[in-house]
């Protein structure tokens, strides 16, 4: 993978702790990793963003890159409209992800939201950016009631546009789930009909950066450059 677009099935599930992750564990194989956060809403100018809190927890060797920011946590396009700043395109993306593949081994472009939240004033969304990479996009999931819906939809639409799906890895493992996560965890691949490749404890993004570098591998699987194993995962929380 020279690009991997990360994308989620809604807000606040992970996203950005599972990017760390990835950046982390290739960075532990002597990668060169560069995240690319395409629009960061939500934050003022001078506050770290989701690039930056990735460079943090992967490590000073990981090159963080934003293209936007617009202050109001909102999709990208809104928030630029009511900022009265310019949106970003898929365009602009493709072509930022691209200079940073020319000189990086892996480039992580970390989107906004879920996969069709709008960019752009021609309604434009981070799958139209995949598919001017032609990267696969991995899809970052919740463990709770409601997931095998939303991460169905996901690939669904990744599927519709022609685009690969690399697979789904759960944003924010509980320490202790219940039912329907030990349930969904087992029947996310049939529904989605994606592999499980990781799933990152709850609380990861809170560990010290020496802590979270040392775990992320064993959080992923091999394809992400991990040891994590869904075999193994799945026989030990039964549903």
């Amino acid at each position: 993978m020279g690009v991997l677009v990360v994308s989620g099935t809604g807000t606040e599930i992970g996203k950005t702790v599972v990017t760390s992750a990835i950046a982390a564990a290739a960075a532990a194989r002597g990668r060169s990793v560069a995240v690319l956060k395409p629009a960061q809403t939500g934050l003022e100018p001078g506050v770290p963003g989701d690039a930056a809190e990735a460079a943090r927890l992967a490590g000073p060797s990981v090159t963080p890159v934003e293209l936007a920011r617009y202050p109001e946590p909102l999709a990208p396009d809104t928030a630029a409209r009511r900022a009265g700043l310019a949106t970003v395109s898929p365009e602009a993306v493709a072509e930022a992800a691209q200079k940073l593949a020319a000189s990086h081994d892996l480039v992580l472009v970390e989107g906004a939201g879920g996969l069709l939240v709008r960019f752009d004033e021609a309604g434009r969304t981070l799958a139209d950016a995949a598919r001017l990479l032609d990267a696969p996009v991995l899809v970052v999931a919740p463990a709770a009631l409601g997931t095998l819906n939303s991460t169905t939809l996901t690939a669904e639409a990744l599927r519709a546009r022609g685009l690969t799906a690399q697979g789904v890895v759960i944003g924010s493992w509980p320490a202790e789930p219940d039912l329907a996560c030990r349930c969904n965890l087992a029947d996310l691949p049939d529904s989605s009909g994606l592999p499980l490749l990781g799933a990152v404890p709850e609380g990861s993004g809170a560990l010290s950066p020496e802590a979270f570098r040392a775990a992320a591998p064993t959080w992923l699987a091999p394809a992400l450059s991990g040891t994590w194993s869904a075999e193994s995962f799945l026989a030990a929380w039964p549903a």
